[in-house]
């Protein structure tokens, strides 16, 4: 798999507010596909902290995104890599994480950790390849979005992505 483009990076990023000082999560940046768009969108405002677990894409994400707050951490210790920052809540969660190697229990936790730390009013997107769509591990991850927000939505596809893909905007998270 090639790294996400510009396309589905400008897509992912959208519910990234152009105004206020909103504080923005992105779990899995891995190389920084989404977090050039999230930085774009920010323009300098708010607060962006990403969270790889990968030690070593980890430091590469600190040397070509100095203006980003990097933590090594798992995704399901979100609530505390925020605390740790003097923050509670996010108003946006970007994932690229990989939902289809992580188990049903792993992807349970991922996302009870992403509903802890959002508002109301908060959002959440991620996305999959259409080509795996209708294999288990995809319906699986969309099964445990229904299950974690009230408001699912299935964005148009990404075509000019290789592989192409689709975007999941979630809304309303379930408490």
């Amino acid at each position: 798999m090639a790294p996400s483009g510009r396309s589905l990076a400008r897509v992912m990023t959208s519910a990234v507010p152009r105004s206020g000082e909103p504080v923005v999560v992105e779990l899995g940046p891995g190389t920084g596909a989404f977090t050039t768009s999230i930085q774009e969108r920010l323009g300098g405002r708010g607060r962006h902290v990403a969270v790889e677990l990968n030690e070593r894409l980890a430091r590469g994400l600190v040397l070509s995104h100095p203006g980003v707050d990097v933590a090594q951490a798992d995704a399901r210790a979100l609530a505390s890599v925020l605390a740790e920052r003097g923050l509670s809540t996010a108003d946006v969660v970007v994932s690229g994480l990989p939902w289809a190697t992580f188990s049903a229990r792993d992807q349970s936790d991922i996302l009870s950790a992403v509903v802890a730390v959002l508002p109301p009013h908060g959002a959440f997107t991620t996305f999959a390849y259409v080509h795996a769509r209708w294999s288990a591990p995809a319906r699986r991850i969309a099964g445990a979005l229904h299950a974690h927000f009230e408001e699912v939505v299935v964005g148009r596809t990404v075509w000019d992505n290789l592989p192409p893909a689709l975007v999941y905007h979630c809304r309303r998270p379930v408490r």
